[in-house]
């Protein structure tokens, strides 16, 4: 028995008409040229013709729970999520305690599942309590699931640390994210170290702060092995550098979030705390060159590093702003405007590096699937023709320090569903 008809829609955005999947048990049961749903349909659904991609997969979110749940928590999260096309998320380890045991980890899977909205994957610390002076037990924590570990917010800057953990990481096949940033270098920074920092009278954070990590490890991976995975990638120079690593072989993964690709030091200019951001909003040629490593491959994914504040927390001055941005519900949006609505990709392109790459990376056998008889329902429904304008005070989150506060985008989700269930959007 059929239990969803999805009519009329356009997989990855091709000129298909009247196209229809069908979902039965959580999978898709049948692809179909007829608009219309059989007559056993429990749900049948009028697409509008819009754009079908695979259920979006977001390796680097905060969602706070444990310990600042004010901000939000795995539930508002998840709807957060839902609303922005996402069927998984994996949700970093620097909550209040610090994710570095098993038993706090399988409490956010387990948390997660039971609100059902969004798989939601727990990140483990690299160290205990991101002190960056003792591993995490790795091993164990693998075993009940871990699949990723990071310190993220924080750097392992002590290289003898860092080999040890990639050797760890290596031996438990799990990935390894580095926060790459040398302390010592961005100590009391707030924003890019440039001409508008200098402008603005703030103190800059130099591009080799990231690029000097990025180029320790990439070298250390080369000699040790494993599964190295740099988050936020922010700079000319690490594009550069990815690109010797992959070059040599090195088995290093990048990703890049909406707010680096769309966004740069120029809007700092009012002081506004929302734009601040850990790492900061770079140049612009720091931008085109994130954007020209995405569409060639040297960075492999989007991932939004959506971060939750308080306005006590970003109504403050701008080097008091606790660095972070929403990013979950507008993310899709933010590559549709810079990548889609230019000629510079198509939507196979968006599948690739916000759906199917980064379950790639991340190894789930049941997200990122091409939309095919027999894989599974997680899907997302995208209009590309309804106008909306980002509100902080409208988003599914609990906080509202969105940095696109005002700005009109042209594409939106509005069907979202995970395992044939639908999480967000349309009704029938």
């Amino acid at each position: 028995m059929t239990t969803l008809a999805l009519n009329n829609v356009r997989p990855y955005g091709e000129d298909v008409k009247h196209l229809r999947i069908d979902v039965t048990e959580g999978r898709i049961a049948a692809i179909a040229d007829e608009p219309f749903g059989p007559a056993d349909a429990d749900a049948v659904i009028d697409g509008g013709g819009n754009v079908l991609l695979p259920g979006l997969v977001d390796m680097h979110v905060h969602l706070r729970e444990p310990g600042r749940e004010d901000t939000e928590t795995i539930a508002t999260g998840s709807d957060a999520a839902a609303k922005g096309g996402f069927t998984a998320v994996f949700t970093m380890a620097n909550t209040n305690p610090v994710i570095d045991q098993p038993f706090l980890a399988e409490a956010v899977w387990e948390k997660g599942q039971a609100y059902g909205k969004c798989d939601v994957y727990p990140v483990g610390s690299i160290t205990q309590g991101l002190r960056g002076e003792q591993l995490t037990e790795i091993g164990l924590m693998a075993r009940s699931g871990v699949r990723m570990f990071s310190d993220d917010g924080r750097c392992v800057n002590d290289p003898q640390l860092m080999r040890r953990a990639i050797e760890y990481a290596k031996a438990h096949d799990v990935v390894l994210a580095q926060h790459a940033e040398d302390h010592r270098l961005t100590a009391g920074a707030a924003a890019h170290e440039g001409e508008q920092a200098e402008r603005l009278g703030l103190r800059g954070w130099p591009r080799v702060a990231e690029e000097s990590i990025v180029a320790r490890d990439a070298i250390m991976t080369r000699d040790y092995g494993g599964r190295y995975h740099l988050c936020h990638a922010s700079t000319e120079g690490t594009v550069e550098l990815l690109r010797f690593a992959k070059a040599q072989g090195i088995n290093v993964t990048a990703e890049v979030t909406p707010h680096h690709l769309m966004l740069t030091d120029e809007k700092l200019a009012t002081y506004d705390g929302v734009f601040r951001v850990n790492p900061p909003l770079r140049e612009a040629r720091d931008a085109e060159a994130l954007k020209q490593a995405l569409l060639d491959g040297t960075v492999d994914a989007v991932a939004t590093d959506h971060a939750p504040h308080g306005s006590e927390d970003k109504c403050v001055e701008f080097e008091n702003a606790k660095p972070g941005m929403l990013g979950l519900e507008t993310s899709l949006a933010v590559v549709h405007r810079v990548f889609v609505e230019p000629g510079l990709a198509d939507w196979r392109f968006v599948a690739k590096v916000m759906s199917e790459r980064p379950a790639e990376i991340m190894r789930l056998e049941d997200q990122g699937r091409p939309i095919e008889v027999g894989e599974p329902a997680n899907l997302v429904l995208v209009d590309t023709q309804s106008p909306w304008t980002a509100r902080g005070a409208e988003m599914a989150s609990k906080a509202s320090n969105t940095p696109y506060e005002g700005i009109e985008f042209t594409a939106r989700v509005v069907g979202t569903w995970l395992r044939g269930t639908q999480t967000f959007g349309l009704k029938d």
